[in-house]
């Protein structure tokens, strides 16, 4: 017989996977946000968490704990969402699972097991924020950070990092290539790949790093071609959004979800890191590449696209927010999936029209404060001259 407690937790856990979520009152036009988030820690089976056997665990206890839920690669497939999410055990190991949803807002269940990967980097320590690329030669890519110890230095918090790829049909069924090898850059992350051959090659969005947590001489976000995914080289990367000094991308930034194809162009929905005295402060951001040269950026609006809000800016890294996931759907709309202060996951949707006006028609940084006043006082003056005539 399972423990009383088995009960009392499962009917919490349902009530929550079956709420239906909300659009919050936050306005700007560009996007909708959401009330609750999509996945939590409390949204992971308590199978992966408990013993269920009153004999072995007497008292209910939590023998496997996941401390949060985070950072999802994102599809769709035969009319539904599947997320591919971090989740981080309390033990701070992150793994991967996939949770399903018919709405793409609430009802996210995990299956029955998490994705256990071929074990071919005894090196390999760590995993985490994988991105999902749908890509014409049939397959649907992962694209993850593979993290090791740094073994050069007697300091226990060195890392190295690497992207690790693995590739799908079903998400059921993974299949572990080499890693991602890049000539020039040491270290590699937050890097996807994009949908379609680029000059009959792959292509890949790249963050060359000279450190794990420096980007060092790394001036921003990366673009390279490979000839063969199965044994991926680099020989050379050239820059697509820069770094730049005062700005939301000054610290360092690295493309989010796998980019969106749109009549004007690729649209990257990205990060940016700048520091302050609290320490790293993280916003997601938009830009978009050329049609014909996905790795040439032709727009680029001011400032960020999302912030951290309210309780958002809450959690294990607290005023983060992050995304390597979206869904573009056929009819328009699109599903932003966005982790919180490395905690939880959250949503905001929007639609193919409505990113692509913002990020087309936003005025892009002029760099310097009186440039910035003098840009927002033209716009007050339009907006006056408006209402005068009205």
């Amino acid at each position: 017989m399972l423990h009383e407690n088995y009960y009392l937790e499962k009917e919490k856990q349902d009530r929550l996977l079956t709420r239906k979520n909300e659009k919050s009152d936050f306005y700007n036009g560009i996007y909708d946000r959401y009330l609750y988030p999509v996945l939590t820690r409390e949204t992971i089976p308590l199978t992966w968490r408990y013993d269920l056997n009153p004999e072995t665990n007497p008292y209910f206890e939590e023998r496997l704990g996941v401390n949060a839920v985070m950072n999802a690669g994102a599809l769709e497939m035969n009319g539904k969402f599947y997320l591919v999410a971090r989740i981080e055990g309390s033990d701070r190991k992150s793994f991967f699972g996939v949770a399903e949803s018919s709405s793409g807002v609430d009802g996210f269940h995990f299956w029955d097991y998490p994705i256990l990967l071929d074990d071919v980097c005894p090196e390999e320590t760590n995993v985490y924020d994988m991105r999902l690329t749908k890509h014409e030669d049939g397959w649907i890519y992962g694209v993850f950070c593979s993290e090791s110890k740094d073994r050069t230095v007697n300091d226990l918090s060195a890392a190295v990092a690497a992207a690790g790829i693995v590739r799908t049909k079903d998400l059921k069924k993974w299949e572990r290539l080499p890693n991602l090898k890049t000539l020039r850059s040491p270290q590699q992350r937050n890097v996807a790949l994009h949908p379609e051959f680029v000059n009959g090659k792959y292509a890949f969005y790249t963050r060359p790093m000279d450190d794990f947590i420096d980007t060092g001489s790394g001036g921003g976000i990366g673009f390279g071609l490979c000839d063969d995914i199965t044994h991926a080289v680099i020989d050379e990367e050239r820059m697509t959004s820069l770094r730049k000094y005062h700005t939301i991308t000054e610290a360092k930034n690295g493309e989010g979800a796998v980019p969106i194809k749109t009549e004007k162009g690729w649209i990257h929905i990205a990060h940016g890191v700048r520091n302050t005295a609290a320490g790293l402060r993280y916003v997601i951001y938009a830009f978009a590449t050329a049609l014909d040269d996905p790795g040439r950026v032709i727009a680029e609006p001011s400032g960020m696209l999302i912030g951290p809000r309210d309780w958002e800016r809450v959690g294990d890294v607290s005023n983060v927010v992050f995304t390597n996931g979206a869904i573009a759907r056929e009819n328009g709309d699109v599903y932003i999936y966005y982790a919180a202060s490395d905690t939880r996951l959250h949503v905001a949707t929007t639609t193919i029209d409505r990113l692509t006006d913002y990020v087309f028609h936003t005025p892009q940084d002029p760099g310097r404060s009186v440039e910035c006043v003098a840009q927002r006082c033209d716009l007050i003056r339009k907006n006056l001259e408006f209402l005068s005539g009205q």
